[in-house]
């Protein structure tokens, strides 16, 4: 398990993947067949980067409990996020409140992952 928490890159490849796949899923056409499947990928991934992100959570939380606890909850409201969007999409009803959440949790997000005492020094 060394491999999950012995530095951040495998979580930072899962969530940057996540999002080009997102972006990827919300340019597709509603009905198609490559949303759906491009969908379900990405369902694979949330799943990944909670792993990932909770082995990290388990094994540095204890430098600062509180930080890493806002930036997983942080994280967990980013995927949801991401998830309305796609579904409320598919249903054509309004997403705009969901991409501005979306957009603010994912700062957050991004901002407290590169904070932490694991994560790069550059946005803190």
């Amino acid at each position: 398990m060394d491999f999950l928490t012995d530095a951040t890159h495998l979580h930072i490849t899962t969530w940057v993947v996540a999002l080009a796949l997102f972006f990827a899923a919300v340019v597709m056409g509603t009905e198609s067949k490559g949303r759906k499947i491009v969908h379900m990928v990405l369902r694979l991934f949330y799943i990944l980067i909670i792993i990932t992100g909770l082995a990290l959570f388990i094994a540095w939380s204890s430098a600062d409990a509180m930080q890493y606890g806002i930036k997983f909850l942080f994280g967990v409201l980013t995927i949801g996020m991401m998830e309305m969007v796609l579904v409320r999409s598919k249903k054509q009803k309004p997403t705009t409140m969901f991409w501005v959440l979306f957009a603010l949790f994912l700062l957050a997000t991004l901002f407290f992952g590169f904070k932490l005492p694991l994560g790069f020094d550059f946005l803190a």
